[in-house]
């Protein structure tokens, strides 16, 4: 199969698809790889660590549309790449869909098959192809709330692990998932005082088995959610609904009762955010104010720390890139139903039923779409 990676476009996106490492094992495995020439430049790989395992570099990414059977990116196409998509090839990427209509739509009207690393699950129940990118946003969201509250960037000028006589940051992070877990144990690190909320209280006894008096775990009812939003110089989203749209957890009336300056960092965004006031940004210019509360919303938090990312989700999904060119994407999905999981669309068809939920079309089931 020939497999093709293009330079990622999305604004500040520096994160690269397919690793110089990812690339020697699909051509050992005898399949052959184009790489947009500097689509590893942001992550700290050029194209002589490329061509040194074996891979082409082609100057436009064009070429890599226009030519390759599979394709393997980071992100969500942007308009300009979806209108190169074509039927019968393979778009293998984070799509994030449910709140994305226009993206959908462009998906469907070219006929791609379009297999989702958000939805792709495993045996345990978890995300394995979400789970390494929402370990470093959520080790990051606390190092970007914490710049958030400095008072030159419109916050409340409050210091994370205070000082001594002074009481430290209280943080709270809404879900106890993998993005909440990181982001709790990096805030709590930082000296802040940390509560997790959830509605899960396996996950909470979990949680306080493991980390004890790390942090502190509370039940994520309408009340202690409210009442620890309002005390908290920090509210870190870390909700999660596979593939479908964050429900919204913080209402803009609720900001009225939150202190001046807090900060809320939104690490849901990609599927729609999780407060009412929350809007995509991105790195070059990542806050904005809603009525005195400070908002933090990058879309693409992990690619701030681009090399980092690269290499964890390459480790993730190189197994099933490979999988996808050993076997093509039929047998790959007939035989891991949990591969299967991650078919958004195919031939014009919409197969994941949260986003077809979302934007009210109709939805093929992944197993008849085997067939079509």
């Amino acid at each position: 199969m020939l497999i093709g990676c293009p330079k990622e476009i999305k604004p500040q996106e520096y994160r690269v698809g397919l690793t110089p490492v990812a690339a020697q094992e699909a051509l050992a495995h005898g399949h052959d790889v184009i790489v947009e020439t500097g689509a590893g430049q942001g992550a700290g790989f050029d194209d002589g660590a490329y061509l040194a395992a074996g891979a082409q570099v082609v100057d436009t990414a064009e070429e890599i549309f226009a030519r390759a059977e599979l394709v393997v990116k980071v992100k969500e196409p942007q308009p300009g790449e979806r209108a190169q998509l074509r039927e019968g090839q393979v778009l293998f990427t984070y799509l994030h869909l449910a709140p994305d209509a226009p993206q959908t739509r462009d998906l469907l009207d070219s006929g791609v098959t379009a297999i989702a690393y958000e939805t792709v699950t495993d045996r345990a129940g978890g995300l394995p192809l979400l789970a390494p990118m929402s370990e470093v946003a959520g080790r990051l969201a606390p190092q970007v709330g914490a710049w958030t509250l400095q008072k030159a960037n419109g916050g409340r000028g409050v210091l994370m692990g205070g000082v001594p006589g002074v009481a430290p940051a209280r943080v709270v992070v809404i879900g106890g998932g993998v993005v909440g877990t990181h982001a709790a144990r990096i805030a709590a690190g930082m000296g802040a005082d940390v509560t997790v909320l959830d509605m899960s209280l396996s996950r909470l006894r979990h949680l306080d088995d493991v980390f004890g008096r790390v942090f502190k775990t509370s039940y994520a009812s309408r009340g202690n959610t409210a009442e620890l939003v309002e005390q908290a110089d920090m509210v870190i989203g870390a909700v999660l609904i596979p593939g479908a749209e964050a429900p919204k957890l913080i209402t803009r009336a609720q900001l009225s009762d939150m202190k001046p300056g807090a900060a809320l960092v939104d690490v849901a965004i990609d599927q729609g955010g999780c407060f009412e006031t929350s809007r995509p940004t991105t790195h070059a210019d990542p806050i904005y104010d809603v009525d005195g509360i400070m908002h933090y919303c990058v879309a693409n938090m992990p690619g701030a720390v681009a090399r980092s990312s690269t290499l964890a989700l390459g480790n993730a999904t190189m197994p099933f890139m490979l999988a996808l060119a050993n076997k093509g994407w039929r047998q790959a999905c007939e035989d891991d139903a949990h591969f299967l999981a991650g078919l958004n669309t195919h031939a014009g068809h919409l197969t994941y039923y949260a986003v077809g939920k979302a934007q009210g079309i109709d939805v093929l089931s992944p197993s008849m779409a085997l067939k079509v």
